[in-house]
């Protein structure tokens, strides 16, 4: 190819710093569902049991989100931890079970969070942000884990979340998982539940169900009336 036909001020190159439109729908950040079962309600002193981490993908041509890959594992209990019977009848898990082929929580942390950056830099975004059900219950219990295993980097924003709670609210008129699920229209088997893996992904197919759904109402992208709107909102 002569140097001729090369054009250096290609106007239909693509713009290395265009964000892309995954990047675009949600400020940078980039979903990852995730679901934890655990020993108790307190993230300080009991066991984290069970940990699963769903991340989405978004269709570029009909901007519908959908579940891309899930990564799970059960989590044995860190040293010291509380164990609360109650929460263990409720969620069946037995931690002393060796089929259970439960890793430590540094191993579990840290291969999530390896997948989590991979496809976060392939969507163009730049953090993630926790969705989970009832999410700050969640994140709660990954933060602490972080810290007793003095990971220095996450990917999570360390506060901020997507709580699927208010969402189906808002959306559904419902606030419990299952039965947001069917109103959704969405497959809800309770025998199921209670699962990491299996709440994941149901968490992951409510949110993707309500941000669709939010899009094929016109709520996205959001309508700019005229050029000064459009720098305001860029600015």
């Amino acid at each position: 190819m002569s140097k001729s036909s090369v054009n250096p001020t290609n106007d239909n190159a693509p713009d290395k710093n265009e964000k892309s439109a995954f990047a675009q729908r949600f400020r940078g950040y980039f979903p990852v569902v995730v679901d934890v079962e655990t020993a108790g309600f307190n993230a300080q002193t009991d066991a984290l049991l069970e940990i699963a981490a769903t991340t989405l993908k978004l269709d570029e041509i009909t901007g519908l989100f959908s579940l891309d890959e899930t990564i799970h594992f059960h989590v044995d209990p860190f040293e010291g931890a509380n164990l609360e019977k109650a929460a263990l009848e409720f969620t069946g898990i037995d931690p002393t079970n060796p089929l259970r082929g439960a890793v430590d929580e540094y191993k579990a942390l840290t291969d999530i969070f390896k997948l989590i950056r991979k496809k976060m830099k392939a969507a163009g975004c730049q953090r993630a942000v926790m969705v989970a059900h009832n999410a700050a219950f969640d994140l709660g219990f990954v933060n602490a884990a972080i810290e007793r295993c003095s990971i220095k980097r996450s990917p999570f924003h360390p506060f901020v979340s997507f709580d699927t709670t208010t969402l189906s609210g808002l959306a559904l008129g419902q606030t419990v998982l299952a039965k947001a699920c069917l109103t959704a229209g969405l497959e809800f088997n309770n025998n199921e539940a209670h699962s990491a893996l299996y709440d994941t992904e149901k968490t992951a197919e409510l949110f993707c169900f309500i941000v669709n759904k939010w899009q094929e109402m016109g709520g996205w992208p959001l309508a700019i009336d005229n050029e000064e709107e459009a720098e305001q909102v860029n600015a």
